[in-house]
């Protein structure tokens, strides 16, 4: 994936969770604090899905009908889900944010959901016709001592 696609992304997510967190009146007298790297702290996972040719809308519509339900019976966060401005690559790709209350909270979740009939169902339905991802990327990500969502 494009380096630049990626950096966007972050920034996008990054301007729209100020906004939403903060309005647009933001102080910059907050204290820097120091970093917490315990396993503990909340993280965050960027996950970038490429869809087989012709396959976007019946991914957008399992999200939509489905794994959102889904992620949330299973304690993950949705922060959002953006496209490409670019029509060509609005589809192929596809990048959202979850938010966990820790790394291990997160591998429980992903477990769970994998293992859950009603994903499995939903996966198998909507793949009926072939499958809807060639590839997925994921990052975890650790706020930083300054960013107003943690």
């Amino acid at each position: 994936m494009n380096t630049n696609f990626k950096n966007l992304a972050f920034l996008l997510f990054a301007t729209l969770t100020i906004e939403t967190l903060c309005g647009s009146s933001l102080t910059m007298a907050q204290e820097a604090k120091p970093v917490n790297t315990s396993k503990s702290e909340r993280v965050f996972e960027m996950r970038t899905y490429y869809a087989e040719p012709g396959k976007m809308d019946a991914l957008h519509a399992r999200f939509r009908d489905h794994t959102c339900k889904l992620f949330e019976k299973h304690g993950i966060t949705i922060i959002g889900f953006w496209k490409p401005t670019d029509k060509a690559k609005a589809e192929d790709m596809m990048v959202y944010i979850l938010a966990y209350p820790s790394r291990e909270a997160a591998d429980a979740s992903w477990k769970a959901f994998r293992a859950d009939p009603a994903w499995n169902t939903a996966r198998d339905a909507s793949e009926k016709n072939g499958k809807l991802v060639k590839k997925v990327e994921s990052v975890f990500l650790n706020p930083t001592d300054y960013s107003p969502i943690k």
